[in-house]
């Protein structure tokens, strides 16, 4: 039975990655029925191209600081929309529970009893690890997996520390929104106690065709120029065959290049 659009519901729809070929089923039967569709700026055009031809389509993104609309104010436009008896999809970038303020929309429909459903998507860290074929674990090295958000809220005051405390040798960490400053990442990181040697794999656009993934290790961090955003850091030993690689074929440049 297929998936349509009830009308006064919202949904968090997840839009994966991208790439319109790992959305869900049932996101892209929500997107094709719905009444309105408000989408972040990081869903591509491809994806958002799918919604209903009637449906309102609305992008509510903030990026880089350059808000169209407050957050309080996507709440109130989804809550309004619903009870005007519209069925909405809030299409998110990735998985609407990772990272993506979630709880702030849930708890609006909560408060103004408007029925919420959440379509889960494939989230940045899966999305890469498949793109690159390099699994985020390894039974030999990496037996932990910790998702971080590298930018928090706006107010900075209150924003503790990328990681407090030591980070276990076998973790492997998915920052994601890692911003541009890495040089204080990276300090931020050897202080938690991550040795200079770690392999970090910087991924632009994961499991995109624009796809771009760059890797040194983390004494090399702060001289890094990774791809544009959305963009996702992955730190620690799974990523080493991936490492390996990357420098095996600078090595082969360099070779190259001084028999010219």
């Amino acid at each position: 039975m297929s998936t349509t659009a009830k009308k006064g519901t919202v949904y968090l729809v997840g839009a994966g990655p991208g790439d319109p070929e790992l959305l869900t089923l049932r996101a892209l039967r929500l997107l094709e029925t719905a009444d309105v569709i408000l989408h972040d700026d990081l869903v591509p055009g491809a994806i958002v191209a799918l919604a209903n031809k009637k449906a309102t389509v609305m992008s509510v993104g903030k990026r880089c600081g350059m808000a169209r609309i407050t957050q309080e104010g996507i709440c109130t436009l989804i809550v309004d929309e619903a009870q005007a008896g519209k069925s909405v999809v809030r299409l998110k970038s990735g998985d609407p529970m990772v990272f993506g303020r979630a709880a702030e929309e849930l708890n609006a429909l909560r408060k103004a009893g408007v029925e919420a459903k959440v379509v889960p998507g494939v989230s940045a860290a899966f999305a890469a690890a498949a793109a690159m074929q390099t699994p985020m674990t390894d039974r030999k090295t990496a037996s932990k997996l910790i998702l971080i958000a590298g930018q928090h809220a706006a107010d900075k005051a209150s924003v503790p520390p990328l990681w407090i405390g030591p980070i276990p040798e076998d973790a492997t960490l998915a920052i994601y929104m890692p911003g541009r400053d890495f040089a204080t990442m990276a300090h931020e990181l050897r202080r938690a106690g991550v040795s200079p040697d770690m392999p970090v794999a910087a991924v632009s656009k994961a499991a995109t065709p624009e796809q771009r993934v760059d890797a040194c290790r983390l004494d090399g961090l702060e001289h890094l120029v990774a791809g544009p955003a959305p963009l996702l850091l992955v730190v620690g030993r799974a990523m080493t065959p991936l490492l390996e690689d990357a420098e095996n074929l600078t090595a082969e440049v360099k070779n190259v290049l001084s028999q010219i």
